[in-house]
């Protein structure tokens, strides 16, 4: 249990989940290829090539470099793209492919939140077109997620606008802090991977969800609880409160800097190397 109901007169928290491997089983990008296909976005060669990427995140086998170059080929793949096609695309699959995928702990631990009277915020490195409808289904209050450029047309450039990862997510988080009045000491942190460091670093409750082994090496050294999640349910399986209607996320961190993006990358090359040694 996450203890009783906050103190309405206290400053507000809120408990920040990230999303791939935390939340939900699967990376939630990778889990729509075949949906992608079938809407005529991406041949059958690239099918296979994600999925084989989707292995390699499951397996936790993806460095850094090997998550660079997944980013690099995943911009390169939707450019041209239509952003309503692909809007409509995930609407239309989402309670098929995301919602037979969320852990039930996950589940259970933003129902707590909310109870508790915080707010649940999604923190994910995929992309806003998959995050959005994601976080709305788990009754997510607000989305920090990765957002591609948008041409006059309508359609993905290829370039990315807002990286949400590693010390950039923190980065939106304390923004976050500043704009809601969430207390950061008192609030909550989820995450499965040592790129998210910066994201627990930055609360007083840091939790570290079936992590990687670089994580788990942080985890146990700073003694934060290690949570092991592994039940994949449907909602509609779950509690009636569950079932009901989800609060609209929100989008936050709508645009950071491209130049906090690439101090995010070099931020996580260098703290690799130090973790490794």
């Amino acid at each position: 249990m996450l203890g009783h109901v906050e103190n309405r007169s206290l400053p507000r928290t809120a408990a920040f989940f990230d999303l791939d491997k935390t939340v939900i089983a699967k990376s939630s990008t990778l889990t729509f290829s075949k949906s992608f296909y079938q809407g005529g976005l991406i041949n059958r060669r690239a099918v296979l090539r994600t999925a084989y990427a989707q292995f390699v995140f499951l397996a936790g086998g993806a460095d850094h470099d090997q998550m660079e170059r997944m980013r690099e080929y995943l911009s390169a793949l939707c450019r041209g793209w239509n952003v309503q096609q692909v809007k409509e695309i995930v609407a239309e699959t989402l309670h098929d492919l995301i919602d037979p995928i969320i852990y039930d702990e996950a589940a259970s631990l933003i129902e707590d939140h909310h109870t508790a009277g915080r707010d649940v915020v999604i923190v994910s490195t995929s992309g806003a077109e998959v995050v959005e409808p994601v976080g709305e289904l788990l009754g997510a209050d607000r989305v920090v997620a990765t957002r591609m450029v948008v041409g006059e047309d309508g359609c993905f450039t290829g370039e990315v606008e807002y990286y949400a990862y590693g010390p950039t997510k923190a980065e939106a988080i304390r923004e976050l802090a500043e704009s809601e009045g969430y207390d950061l000491e008192r609030c909550f942190a989820y995450s499965d991977s040592a790129t998210d460091l910066p994201m627990l670093e930055s609360v007083g409750h840091p939790h570290a969800v079936n992590p990687d082994r670089a994580l788990r090496r942080e985890a146990v050294s700073r003694e934060w609880p290690i949570l092991d999640f592994h039940r994949p349910v449907r909602l509609k399986q779950r509690v009636p409160s569950l079932s009901a209607p989800p609060r609209p996320a929100l989008v936050a961190a709508a645009a950071v800097g491209a130049a906090a993006a690439t101090a995010g990358l070099v931020w996580f090359a260098s703290r690799r190397r130090s973790l490794a040694s």
